[in-house]
This record gives C-alpha cells, sequence and structure tokens, in this order.
C-alpha cells in the first residue's frame, strides 16, 4: 500500500532497476491516483534529475537519459489514436526507448502491448498498485511482491 507521494517515488525508483530499454509500460488509474508521480521515480531511477510534469497538452515528453530514452505519453486529452500518428509517435517505441503511457485505454488498437501494466487504484487504506503485463510477473518476483 502507497500512502504519500514520496512513497510512490521511492516505489517507481525501485521498479526502473528492473526495466529495461524496449518496454512499454502503461500506467492506469483515476485522475489524482498517482501516474504522473509514479513516472517521476521511474524516471529519477533511471537518472533523471529534472523537473517532470504530465504532457497533458503535450501528448508527448521525451527525456534523453545516459542509457535509455524515455518517452512519457499523456493521453489524457486525445481525441482519436490517429493524433498519434500524426505526430510520428510510433517510431518512439523501439528497442532503444521505454515508453511511459498514461491513459493507455484512449489509444486502444494503436498501441503494443504492455510489457508492464501499473493499475493503482484509491483505497481508503491508500494507494493500491497491481502490476500486469507479460514482465509484470517477474517485475512483481524482482520487487519481492
Amino acid at each position: 500500500m502507497i500512502n504519500s507521494d514520496p512513497e510512490m517515488i521511492a516505489f517507481g525508483v525501485k521498479c526502473a532497476r528492473f526495466i529495461a530499454a524496449g518496454e512499454v509500460i502503461f500506467l492506469d488509474g483515476d485522475l489524482g491516483a498517482g501516474k504522473t508521480t509514479l513516472a517521476k521515480g521511474l524516471l529519477s531511477g533511471w537518472g533523471h534529475t529534472g523537473l517532470v510534469t504530465s504532457p497533458t497538452f503535450t501528448l508527448i515528453e521525451s527525456y534523453n537519459l545516459n542509457l535509455v530514452d524515455v518517452h512519457h505519453f499523456d493521453l489524457y486529452r486525445m481525441e482519436s489514436a490517429n493524433e498519434l500518428e500524426l505526430i510520428g509517435a510510433r517510431e518512439l517505441f523501439n528497442a532503444s526507448s521505454i515508453c511511459l503511457i498514461e491513459w493507455p485505454d484512449r489509444a486502444d488498437g494503436y498501441l503494443p502491448a504492455p510489457d508492464i501494466h501499473f493499475s493503482i487504484e484509491h483505497t481508503k487504506q491508500g494507494r493500491r498498485i497491481r502490476i500486469g503485463g507479460k514482465a509484470g510477473l517477474q517485475l512483481k518476483k524482482s520487487l519481492e511482491l
């Protein structure tokens, strides 16, 4: 159970050690669930020290880090998956990048299947995170969850 933003960031930092280039990560949850905060933690774990904001209006924010390029998508305001095609997003899904995607359901049929799928849910006790996807099981084992 995650009870604060610092805990969510620490969880992201811990997860980042087990995520490799070429992976697609879905970040799912209601508004305010902590998707961007988890993205901040993941980016921090990969060595990013600057500001991380949700790219709600630009759709994509890219971070060129030492070992990997990370592309952070926020599809909340997207009206059609065709918008991703028009900006050339398909090229970003490659073996040398990690793609973090908030609101992946907005681009059903366009996105590749996630390697890891984080689902964040508000509960009375805090935030519960479920981990799915083909690499999610290995991540859970690595985290000893």
